[in-house]
């Protein structure tokens, strides 16, 4: 690790599907030394079978588990983590977002700012990651840098500025222009390892100058220096180089590199802009909470002499036992330390260290603050803190989007059993947005997660990875219920069995909450419900929202209202206040009348332009909603919003009408009421269902 912690940086490489991050990661990693071979990024060794090192990546050609990897470069130690670009892959993106201190945000030269990529820089705001933005792909038919600064501007609102200009574009793409140092940088060798810098072009001069004035301009904001030298016209590049930083660091400026990662154009300055801007560990607030002081906010120093503080955020099952990823946020770890586990106070002993470098260990014996680092054979959750039991501090997990659709599996013969089982526990404890339950009523295993994708992979994992073959059933949407106005209720619950009975009477209002949250409202005055049963009531009534009457899904958005009851001083208990709230409960449910929610999926298609209409009458077809619809020429970008219900087997669809041209991402929007037909549909069906699962 280096020894000087300013010199290091975490940084991760995220971009729409497809935009070259993998790519880009191979050449750096081998510009940098790490590998000493480069590739084609589908084939069985290819770029990428360093990086997606799962056979199934390989084969797709995409990535779908975030990698890590390190390397080295001008005294710099870069951990860097590649991330899928699929919405399907959200929680790698998320975790690892949620440890990095700084990111690259690929583009496409030709696809510019895509859907992914408005996903991929929310995440970023989210976590407050600065970033540098690279335009790959500046090689391609259709490469468009001058585009893609301006919706960078206005779709992600950035104060975007060229650090390059390109020298020629698409077939003609030869080289950069630095706009710092003025001079025109060209990429030989075999894989562009070797840089001749010469004048700038006499054709370019006048837009470098353009874009240099505008870069001043943008930079001069972050530095009174800087400002005074312009003036003077006394700049110089490490003012320059100062000014861009603080401005990328406070999140207000974005530099824009220009290359193409394929072709070898434009990587060392990419690496030179990440040492330059980004930030080290020391320069990024990380809070963490003392769970001894109720919580309170405390500031992590990144100092290896300070209690240690460390988040696993990532779980891997391997032959050899759990991997764990650790980000270290304070204090420092060395082999044969131990580790107390916040969340169950549990203490483990590190037997082994290790640094990633893909589907590649180093054995270690320290990690100080910074470091992105590895364990073996630790039993923990992802999101659990360690410490070194010194301090009681939790750290903020990271953010976890509810899956939005599932399907029932069912194994073909009885050995498989055994081994679905610990399929399904593995990858239950990997990923947070996967989920597995056994259905109650029917008895079904029911697998959940964010698309069709996400699950399809999982089930080719387990036929390949524990040799399990699944049946599944039909994709079951993550519908809800609500309701719809107030209803009253007062309910008495009263039993008597011999000896001492159960007796409560909870009297009050349901009604529709507008942020789809539950609250619970006591406005019992008098005593006529004792303080001590009002949480009791609050249980039983958060109890039904589990599963509503209407067609069986859990409820969303709703106030309970108490304002009167009765208790007996014999017979009340907690016990009888929770079955009075859920007797209550079914009272006023179907008065309030309930309706039934689907989720709403923000879908984007990026198709031909020719096949533009093609592409809305498929979405008018399905009851999508077309939002906006914006071409450039060569591509159609439409937004619209689609039920969940109408997407499935979208994908082949898309194909045929666009002749296999156009793509597409969704990811879940918001819930919203099913029309009254097909509501009175579903609910035919899931009681058809339900009775059948009875039955069996």
């Amino acid at each position: 690790m280096a020894d000087n912690i300013q010199k290091l940086r975490n940084i991760g490489i995220s971009a729409h599907i497809d935009s070259g991050k993998t790519t880009l990661t191979e050449r750096i990693l081998y510009i940098t030394k790490k590998i000493v071979a480069v590739h084609e990024v589908k084939g069985k060794d290819g770029v990428g079978a360093k990086m997606d090192s799962m056979e199934l990546e390989r084969e797709r050609g995409i990535t779908i588990s975030s990698a890590a990897t390190y390397c080295e470069w001008k005294g710099h130690k870069i951990n860097i983590i590649d991330t899928p670009g699929h919405v399907d892959f959200t929680i790698e993106v998320e975790r690892s977002l949620r440890v990095l201190d700084g990111s690259v945000l690929v583009l496409c030269a030709v696809g510019g700012v895509q859907s992914q990529s408005i996903t991929v820089d929310r995440q970023m705001n989210r976590y407050k990651i600065p970033r540098v933005a690279f335009i790959n792909k500046c090689d391609r038919s259709g490469a468009d840098p001058k585009r893609v600064i301006r919706q960078l501007r206005e779709r992600l609102n950035h104060k975007a500025v060229f650090m390059q200009i390109p020298i020629g574009l698409e077939g003609d793409f030869e080289g950069i222009v630095d706009l710092i140092s003025m001079k025109a940088v060209y990429f030989e060798g075999a894989f562009g390892e070797v840089l001749r810098t010469e004048e700038i072009p006499g054709h370019l001069l006048k837009e470098a100058s353009e874009k240099r004035e505008v870069l001043l301009d943008a930079a001069s904001m972050f530095s009174d220096e800087l400002t005074e030298a312009i003036l003077e016209e006394t700049v110089t590049e490490d003012m320059i180089y100062d000014a861009v930083r603080k401005g990328t660091i406070s999140r207000a400026l974005t530099p824009v590199f220009v290359g193409s990662a394929y072709k070898n154009i434009g990587v060392q300055p990419l690496l030179d802009g990440v040492a330059r801007y980004l930030p080290s560990p020391p320069e990024v607030e990380n809070i963490a909470l003392d769970l001894e002081q109720d919580e309170k906010e405390m500031v992590l120093s990144s100092s290896p002499d300070k209690p240690l503080v460390a988040l696993a955020f990532k779980l891997e099952v391997t032959p050899y036992g759990q991997l764990t990823y650790l980000r270290v946020y304070q204090g420092a770890i060395q082999k044969g330390d131990d580790l107390v586990n916040v969340r169950n106070m549990k203490k483990i002993k590190v037997g082994r260290l290790i640094r990633m470098h893909a589907d590649e260990m180093e054995d270690i014996s320290y990690a100080g603050a910074g470091d992105i680092v590895a364990l073996f054979g630790v039993d923990c959750f992802s999101g659990d803190t360690f410490t070194d039991g010194q301090r009681r501090y939790s750290m903020a997990s990271m953010f976890v989007p509810e899956p939005v659709i599932s399907l029932s599996i069912a194994v073909t013969d009885s050995k498989s059993e055994v081994n679905l089982s610990k399929a399904l526990n593995r990858f239950v404890r990997e990923d947070p947005t996967f989920r597995s339950y056994v259905d109650q009523e029917s008895g079904e295993t029911i697998i959940s997660g964010m698309g069709e994708l996400h699950l399809d992979i999982y089930l080719e994992r387990m036929k390949r990875e524990y040799k399990v073959q699944v049946e599944t059933g039909m994709p079951q949407v993550a519908y809800r219920e609500a309701i719809s106005q107030k209803a009253e209720f007062n309910y008495i619950h009263k039993k008597q069995t011999g000896g001492s009975g159960q007796y409560g009477r909870v009297a009050g209002f349901m009604e529709p909450s507008e942020d789809g949250t539950y609250e619970f409202i006591n406005e019992i005055k008098g005593g006529v419900i004792p303080t001590e049963y009002i949480p009791a009531v609050d249980k039983g009534f958060q109890s039904c929202l589990k599963k509503g009457h209407l067609i069986g899904f859990p409820i969303l958005g709703m106030k309970i209202h108490i304002n009167d009851g009765q208790s007996h001083s014999v017979d009340s208990s907690e016990l009888a206040f929770t079955q009075a709230a859920i007797g209550a409960f079914k009272q006023a449910y179907h008065k309030a009348r309930p309706i039934v929610l689907e989720p709403i999926m923000k879908v984007s298609v990026e198709c031909p332009s020719e096949y533009q209409g093609n592409a809305m009458a498929s979405l008018n077809q399905r009851r999508g909603m077309i939002l906006s619809s914006a071409e450039d020429g060569v591509f159609t970008t439409i937004d619209a919003e689609v039920p969940l219900a109408e997407m499935f087997g979208y994908a082949t669809t898309l194909r045929s009408l666009t002749q296999g041209k156009a793509e597409f991402t969704m990811e879940f929007s918001r819930y919203t009421k099913v029309p009254e037909s097909i509501a009175d549909e579903l609910k035919k069906t899931l009681n058809e269902k339900s009775k059948g699962g009875k039955k069996s």
